[in-house]
């Protein structure tokens, strides 16, 4: 079973933003910790990577396949 949730991190407690089906009492866990603040400083460097080479094409462009492969 995979399962993604949201945590909280306090006073040396995980507390989730869930709750869990009851049938799941008494069962082990693998946790991984992935800190979102990290993930969102990535995204917003690649946003602003693609921001940087970003550029607009003519109104009147059409892509050519043929063109492009010389047939």
């Amino acid at each position: 079973m995979y399962k993604i949730s949201q945590a909280i991190y306090q006073n040396g407690s995980l507390i989730l933003s869930e709750r869990l089906s009851p049938t799941l009492e008494g069962k082990r866990f693998k946790v991984i910790i992935l800190d979102t603040d990290e993930i969102e400083t990535r995204r917003e460097r690649f946003f602003q990577l693609v921001e940087k080479h970003n550029f607009a094409l003519p109104v009147n462009y059409r892509f050519n396949r043929d063109e492009l492969y010389d047939r």
